[in-house]
């Protein structure tokens, strides 16, 4: 297991990013996600800052289209030294296995590569309504997650609420990232699937992704390393 907490920086843009991350102290840096509104505001640029200030990144684009559209910017995203990128696993094995080959570099080397299963802010009656999959959440999540599996990924993005059936069904080696992480009596916003870090931390759950509950904290830091002795307990 991986065991680490990783900030949602879901911030507009790099000013409000880099005051985020100068209230930590210099020798102290947390594995952070880049998703879109960061990325497509600043772009590349905020990758490679990022970097050079020693954090490691997941870069969260979701990535989902046809086979060799996904492979093309896999192999620009290589490029850029994330430690971790993601895809729909709804857009099926062949953009997966599409997906590995752009990602993986000449020397062999690549990022983590793993798969959102289903959003944690999509609840039971969306999936059976709005998406028609009548197959219950738990076993959509673990369907999806096998296939990843058998493309050759790393792991999957699931809600921790799945965590442990993944491991169940995928080995314990199969890695979940888990969102929908709320301190006890925190405000849920719009997820449905939720978790406290404390029960992640005993579910399952190799990587935990916090934004909210510590972008918005009254005292960050103190939020992060909360949420740190939480999941490692």
């Amino acid at each position: 297991m991986a065991d680490d907490v990783i900030i949602a920086l879901d911030f507009p843009a790099r000013e409000e990013t880099l005051a985020f991350l100068d209230r930590f102290p210099a020798g102290e840096k947390p594995f952070v996600k880049i998703g879109m509104e960061l990325y497509y505001a600043e772009g590349p640029a905020i990758i490679r800052e990022m970097k050079a200030r020693g954090h490691k990144i997941f870069l969260d684009l979701k990535l989902h289209d046809i086979p060799n559209t996904v492979k093309r910017a896999m192999a620009v995203l290589s490029r850029l030294d994330v430690d971790m990128v993601n895809l729909h696993a709804a857009g099926a094995s062949e953009m997966m296995k599409a997906a590995l080959e752009g990602l993986t570099r000449p020397d062999g080397t690549r990022p983590l590569l793993i798969a959102v299963t289903q959003l944690t802010s999509t609840g039971a009656a969306a999936l059976k309504d709005e998406l028609l999959i009548d197959t219950p959440m738990a076993e959509t999540v673990l369907s999806y997650a096998q296939n990843a599996a058998r493309c050759g990924l790393d792991g999957v993005v699931c809600s921790p609420l799945e965590a442990a059936l993944v491991k169940e069904r995928c080995g314990e080696n199969f890695l979940t990232v888990t969102p929908g992480i709320r301190f006890a009596g925190g405000d849920v916003g719009d997820q449905k699937r939720i978790m406290t870090p404390e029960k992640a931390g005993r579910s399952g759950c190799d990587y935990i992704v916090v934004g909210r509950p510590v972008t918005q904290a009254p005292d960050p830091v103190e939020a992060y390393r909360r949420a740190v002795r939480e999941f490692l307990g």
